[in-house]
C-alpha cells in the first residue's frame, strides 16, 4: 500500500469523523485497513521499550508500522482541518441531502460487512441483534451534564476515542451525550493546554487499551465481531435519518443555537410538520451517491490491497 493511498484513506476517515453520527472506523473497514490499523496501534505497548533497547529505534518504528500510522493520521488531521467548515456548512444549510448521502453510505457498508461473514450461525444472528440494540440505545439516550473536571475529561477522551474506532459509533456524538462536546470546544478555542492534554491522555489510554480488545476479538472470533460491528452500524441509522423535527436546542461554543434532541419524521409528513421542503428527490440522489462512494472505496481498496 503506497503512502498516497494511505493518506487518501485517512482523508476519507477524517471527513467521516467530523459528522456526529458517522465513524471513521466505518471508512477504515470499507477501505480494507481496519485490521492493519488495529494491529499497528496494538503494538504500541510497554514491550516496545525492550525492542528499542535490543534492536534499535528503527526496528521498533517498523514493528508498529510507524510510517502507516503517521501517514494515515496526517490524512485524518488534514481532512478535519480542510473539510470541517464545508461539512459544518452543509449540516446547517443542506442537512437532508448530506444525511441522505451518509444514510446511503451506511446501508451499502452494512451489505459490504455482512458479505465478509464466512459462516452464519445462531451466535452470529444474536451478535448482530445485540449490536443493533446497543447502538440504537446510545442514539436515543438523553445527554447528561458531566462537570468538565480533569478526571471527567480524561474519561471522556478514553470513551470517545474507543467509539471512534468502532464502525458505526461516532466519537463526537459520544462527547455530545456526555455533555463534554461544548467544554472541549471551549478549551480548544481558549488554548486551555491542561484540559487539552488531559483529554489527549484519555484518548491515548482508550486507544491503546481498546485496540487490544478489538484486535483480539477480530482474530479469535471474527464472524461474531463482524456481525456485532455491523449491528452497531445498523443501530445508528436512527441517528442519521435525514428527516427530523428538533425538540430542544443547545447553545454551542460560538453562541449559536444548534439541535440537541430530535425525533424522526416520515419524509411525507416532514413539510407539514416543519414547514420546510422534504427534498425527497435530492435525498434519493444523495443516497445513490453514498452507495457509489462506498463502491468506489471498495474498488480502490481492492486495487491497493
Amino acid at each position: 500500500m503506497s503512502n498516497l493511498h494511505t493518506f487518501l484513506k485517512g482523508l476519507a476517515m477524517g471527513a467521516a469523523d467530523i459528522v456526529p453520527g458517522i465513524s471513521g472506523g466505518t471508512i477504515a473497514f470499507i477501505t480494507g485497513i481496519y485490521d492493519t490499523l488495529l494491529e499497528s496501534i496494538r503494538r504500541v505497548n510497554p514491550s516496545l521499550f525492550s525492542i528499542i533497547k535490543q534492536e534499535g529505534v528503527k526496528h521498533a518504528f517498523n514493528h508498529i508500522n510507524g510510517t502507516f500510522l503517521i501517514v494515515l493520521f496526517a490524512g485524518i488531521l488534514t481532512s478535519i482541518f480542510t473539510f470541517a467548515q464545508l461539512i459544518t456548512w452543509m449540516l446547517t444549510t443542506h442537512p437532508i441531502p448530506l444525511w441522505s448521502f451518509f444514510f446511503g453510505l451506511i446501508i451499502v457498508s452494512v451489505i459490504h460487512m455482512l458479505k465478509q461473514v464466512k459462516k452464519w450461525q445462531l451466535t452470529r444472528i444474536v451478535s448482530l441483534i445485540l449490536g443493533v440494540v446497543f447502538a440504537y440505545g446510545i442514539t436515543v439516550l438523553h445527554p447528561i451534564n458531566m462537570e468538565p473536571t480533569h478526571l471527567n475529561m480524561l474519561f471522556a477522551g478514553a470513551i470517545a476515542i474507543s467509539a471512534m474506532i468502532l464502525p458505526g459509533i461516532s466519537g463526537s456524538f459520544i462527547l455530545l451525550l456526555l455533555g463534554m462536546y461544548g467544554p472541549l470546544l471551549i478549551a480548544a478555542k481558549s488554548f486551555d493546554i491542561i484540559t487539552l492534554i488531559t483529554f489527549a491522555l484519555g484518548c491515548l489510554i482508550g486507544l491503546l487499551s481498546f485496540s487490544h480488545l478489538l484486535s483480539w476479538l477480530l482474530r479469535s472470533y471474527r464472524d461474531i465481531a463482524l456481525t456485532f460491528l455491523t449491528g452497531l452500524m445498523i443501530g445508528t441509522l436512527n441517528k442519521i435519518w435525514p428527516w427530523k423535527e428538533v425538540l430542544t436546542w443547545r447553545t454551542n461554543s460560538s453562541g449559536n443555537q444548534v439541535p440537541l434532541l430530535e425525533q424522526n419524521l416520515s419524509p411525507f409528513s416532514f413539510e407539514q410538520v416543519t414547514g420546510t421542503p422534504a427534498l425527497i428527490a435530492y435525498a434519493i440522489v444523495a443516497a445513490i451517491l453514498g452507495f457509489l462512494a462506498v463502491w468506489g472505496l471498495e474498488k480502490f481498496a481492492d486495487k491497493t490491497a
